[in-house]
């Protein structure tokens, strides 16, 4: 700023270094402001707001995380979807399967019918093995247990959120004729008593364990009678039951992530805008700025061409 008596000196122009000073300011904020408006940012780099960036960076890098959490859930809802599917397809094997046992339960029908039926319900049984098989997301074997050891369970953790500890496990049963109707062993599935009340094993209708070579299968014995049949109803509905376990299980899980799916959404916005009040940029205010700015660079250049004429003042005092 000039003092008393500068105007007398021509050998420094304190004048026009003051203007200078104000002018380089000018432009400096106006290239700021023009920065801040092609870019949209207002922060642009950390020296323009240490802590906001910081901050911004932060909201950033846990949005980051947050949307893949949300693909993730996705990702689990479709394994948990085609789980399902091949529930639903299972249970309807099992539903005829019960359809063509309370037909073969009826003694209106002779050996060779009940003959008939039992290849049908075999074939049933092998197709619930195939479906089984098929189920398969990316190299995972969905039903067929932990290690394809065709028992147990297949145990998945799905991360749901950015944390470490923002996870959901389920776990998904082996489903196979093994594991519906023989699963403490090799069973016998007949009736326990013949018609004339002697002792009778079961084994005209017969399950096999599911092992690590193979998933088990049903046997019906040409001498199958009527009475045996009855007594494979209850197997029948003992794996319908275990089946409308499974779907409930999957059900359960596949709600809580539907939760998790609203709930990262919710996130995911609130964050964004978080973000987006310290790094956007305000155009309203920021256009009002640069016109303030455009005016006083005009100003600050007609000033800096009148003090630069300052000092020829003096030639006044040599006339």
């Amino acid at each position: 700023m000039a003092s008393f008596g500068d105007l007398n000196r021509v050998n420094t122009n304190v004048q026009s270094l003051d203007s200078q000073l104000s002018l380089n300011r000018v432009n400096r904020d106006l290239a700021d402001s023009r920065m801040r408006m092609s870019t949209g940012l207002k922060i642009n780099k950390a020296e323009d707001n240490a802590a906001g960036y910081s901050i911004a960076t932060k909201l950033k890098s846990r949005t980051a995380g947050l949307e893949q959490s949300l693909q993730n859930v996705g990702d689990a809802k479709s394994v948990l979807d085609i789980a399902e599917s091949s529930f639903d397809t299972i249970m309807d094997s099992l539903v005829e399967m019960k359809g063509l046992a309370t037909q073969a339960a009826n003694d209106t029908l002779g050996d060779t019918e009940r003959g008939y039926i039992g290849d049908q319900i075999k074939a049933l049984g092998d197709d619930i093995n195939e479906i089984a098989n098929q189920t398969v997301f990316q190299d995972f074997d969905l039903l067929n247990g932990a290690t394809d050891d065709m028992s147990g369970s297949l145990s998945l953790t799905f991360q749901v959120g950015e944390r470490a500890s923002d996870t959901i496990t389920t776990d998904i049963d082996a489903v196979n004729v093994g594991e519906l109707f023989a699963s403490g062993g090799d069973a016998s599935l007949g009736a326990t008593t013949t018609a004339g009340g002697g002792a009778a094993a079961g084994a005209a209708i017969s399950a096999t364990a599911a092992t690590t070579s193979g998933q088990g299968a049903l046997s019906f014995a040409t001498t199958a009678t009527a009475s045996d049949f009855r007594s494979f109803l209850s197997s029948v509905d003992s794996a319908i039951d275990e089946m409308s376990n499974r779907v409930n299980d999957i059900g359960i899980t596949q709600s809580s992530l539907s939760v998790r799916e609203e709930t990262l959404s919710e996130s995911i916005s609130a964050n964004e805008s978080a973000k987006s009040r310290i790094m956007d940029t305000d155009f309203a205010k920021e256009q009002s700025k640069s016109v303030k700015l455009q005016i006083l660079q005009q100003t600050a250049t007609s000033s800096l061409a009148q003090a630069n004429m300052g000092p020829q003042s003096v030639l006044g005092f040599l006339g």
